[in-house]
């Protein structure tokens, strides 16, 4: 199906909208399966949007999909279908709990590489439409140091890093930290400690990894905080809901709050780059460059 085209100055109307809407743009990933970057997604999403921050929460794992599953939520279409260009990233917009909007994803989705120029600039075009306002947007990536993982993360404006306390998830997130700052210029990281037992640990696993990855790579990492094992978690994710929701006095929903407080005084850039169009351009760009005969 062809992509949608608009009009000349309704097009130039369409960039003018967003050009004035700033938007924080963070992916949260983690290097390896497991780590529980999708439970911190969910919570920081909602977290934020009690701050009356109007958040979009964007499923960005093209291949195994589940934040609308793990919301409950039923989604009819989703960027499969935006990509496609049979719709508009508004039409699969779901209404999601604590006020945040969810884009869905599906599982089965080619990888961002394999798409075509026209799929590209379709891409750009339906964040370039988008009317759903938004203050911030968090991209739940994929698991592993996969190409649609390095992409989001690298047109993002900030990466957060979620981490635990195991040797292959320390491994794995020094790994992902270097591949994005030696190809991609990505040269700031936000490191989230999760599963802890308290904040000491949180820290030291932090430091952990800032030793190393400061010693041997030209970063700068910073601590946004920690989660630790609560039972709520596992008991909120039975239910397909966010501990932040189901269970507001409990010491993982307290530090997701603490974590969106951090997060919501990170500046919103107010250059072209900030904002959501241009997230779309950035992640675009950042696809392999193919020949017209290899297309």
């Amino acid at each position: 199906m062809p992509m949608h085209k608009f009009p000349v100055d309704q097009a130039a109307g369409l960039r003018k909208s967003v050009a004035e809407r700033p938007v924080r743009v963070i992916a949260i990933t983690g290097g390896k399966g497991g780590v529980g970057k999708t439970v911190v997604s969910i919570n920081v999403a909602m977290a934020l949007a009690a701050q009356n921050r109007r958040v979009v929460l964007m499923d960005a794992d093209l291949s195994l999909a589940n934040i609308d599953v793990c919301l409950g939520l039923q989604a009819e279409r989703n960027l499969s279908h935006v990509m496609e260009g049979s719709c508009t990233l508004d039409d699969i917009i779901l209404d999601g709990p604590g006020g945040i909007k969810v884009v869905p994803a599906s599982s089965g989705v080619k990888q961002l590489s394999d798409t075509t120029p026209a799929q590209n600039s379709g891409l750009i075009w339906a964040f370039s439409e988008m009317s759903t306002p938004v203050d911030d947007l968090v991209i739940d990536t994929a698991a592993g140091i996969v190409d649609s993982v390095i992409r989001f993360s690298a047109a993002a404006q900030e990466v957060v890093v979620v981490v635990c306390d195991e040797p292959a998830s320390i491994t794995d997130a020094y790994a992902l930290i270097k591949v994005l700052s030696r190809d991609h210029g990505v040269k700031k990281f936000n490191i989230l400690s999760n599963k802890t037992r308290g904040a000491v640990d949180g820290r030291q696993l932090f430091a952990k990894l800032s030793a190393v990855a400061e010693r041997f790579l030209d970063v700068n990492l910073a601590y946004v905080g920690h989660v630790p094992q609560d039972s709520s978690i596992r008991k909120s994710i039975q239910r397909q809901c966010a501990v932040v929701d189901q269970y507001p006095t409990s010491r993982a929903a307290k530090a997701f709050h603490d974590i969106a407080h951090t997060v919501s005084r990170w500046p919103a850039s107010t250059l072209p780059n900030g904002n959501i169009e241009f997230f779309a351009e950035r992640l675009v760009a950042a696809l392999p460059q193919r020949s017209a005969a290899q297309w």
